[in-house]
């Protein structure tokens, strides 16, 4: 997930990471143990990979391949649900979708060790897309075209919808419920909060919309889910797999508005966004119909995102994770809690505003 603009001062006002967290017992022979649980034998080299949710590595293996071993985060998801993530990129690579699709290994694609659940995957590099490119925009939306036409096929039985209950009140209540805003910005926050969560409710939102759309009348579809450019991968012509985007890491996949997985490719101002979009749109359009009524859609989906992210935060802090602590260190703080209360006003202003048209 991608980070809102941090406050820089003051402490942080959270719970300090605990080293009983679970990730504390993942160590590298553990790892090792893993994959050679599964017939692979790494060298001993192994490189930890980007990814605070889960743990991913980098490993070599005797022969001098390299694979992508992930951990899965204890409790986020049941393997029913991991296996769903598994059969939707499998699904996709056999519909020639590039995206890397975990290795099916001694009859299966997840695998349990030491308590962690985990996959295997092939490893693929690759560099984030150019997005002030319109002809590379073009390429990545007829690209997320084909993921959604083979998310278009069937639902997900097990994985969750994106929803306003699930990113947005529930959220918002756990971060009250724990007392995890700072306690002066609290009111404001909440207000604001209250008031974003009521324009995006069915009997408000639509109100403002023609024709009265809103995320609850959205058709939904299977979806990467958090298609952010660091989750899109390009590699050159000549690279083994052949040139263009690839996507890595559909742990999000859920249910959702087509919109979803491309408004988290646009930045800027208004006048580029719009221009960024119209190019995603040319591509994407050219081999699947497109909704121009979810581009309603795109402010409250990023609202949201803002709650969710910032309960997300609250509650792997709280859980002791010590990554978080490091790499956020200015979660909690009173400046972080101001600067969120004046993003949600923001947002609010953004819902009143006429969409992006194309």
């Amino acid at each position: 997930m991608t980070p809102p603009l941090p406050p820089t001062d003051g402490p942080a006002a959270t719970p300090s990471p605990s080293s009983s967290h679970p990730y504390a017992l993942l160590t590298p022979d553990v790892v090792l143990d893993a994959l050679a649980s599964v017939g692979l034998h790494g060298d001993g080299r192994l490189l930890a990979l980007s990814s605070y949710e889960n743990r991913v590595y980098q490993v070599v293996l005797e022969d001098g391949s390299r694979v992508v071993a992930k951990f899965y985060r204890p409790g986020r998801w049941s393997a029913a649900q991991i296996l769903e993530e598994h059969a939707f990129a499998l699904e996709l690579a056999r519909a020639e979708v590039p995206v890397v699709a975990p290795l099916e290994l001694a009859g299966s694609s997840v695998h349990e060790h030491a308590g962690f659940q985990f996959s295997v995957s092939p490893w693929r590099g690759g560099r984030q897309p150019e997005l002030d490119d319109f002809e590379t925009l073009e390429w990545i939306g007829r690209f997320v075209a084909r993921l959604h036409n083979v998310g278009a096929a069937r639902p997900f039985a097990h994985r969750p919808a994106l929803d306003a209950r699930s990113f947005g009140h529930e959220p918002r209540d756990w971060l009250l419920a724990h007392d995890a805003i700072a306690p002066e910005h609290a009111p404001a926050w909440r207000e604001a909060c209250d008031e974003a969560l009521k324009l995006i409710a069915e009997d408000h939102y639509p109100s403002r919309a023609e024709g009265g759309f809103s995320l609850q009348s959205a058709t939904l579809l299977r979806l990467h889910g958090d298609c952010h450019p660091g989750n899109i991968l390009w590699t050159p012509a000549d690279a083994p797999a052949g040139g263009g985007p690839h996507f890595v890491d559909l742990d999000d996949a859920r249910m959702g508005p087509a919109v979803q997985d491309l408004w988290m490719l646009l930045s800027g101002d208004r006048r580029q966004r719009t221009q960024q979009l119209s190019a995603l749109l040319d591509g994407y359009e050219q081999l699947r119909e497109f909704d121009r009524r979810e581009l309603r859609l795109i402010e409250p989906l990023r609202t949201l995102r803002l709650i969710h992210y910032s309960a997300w935060l609250a509650r792997r802090f709280a859980a002791g994770d010590p990554i978080f602590a490091i790499n956020f260190p200015w979660f909690g703080t009173s400046d972080y809690w101001r600067g969120q209360v004046g993003v949600l006003r923001g947002q609010i202003e953004a819902m009143g505003e006429e969409p992006l048209q194309v």
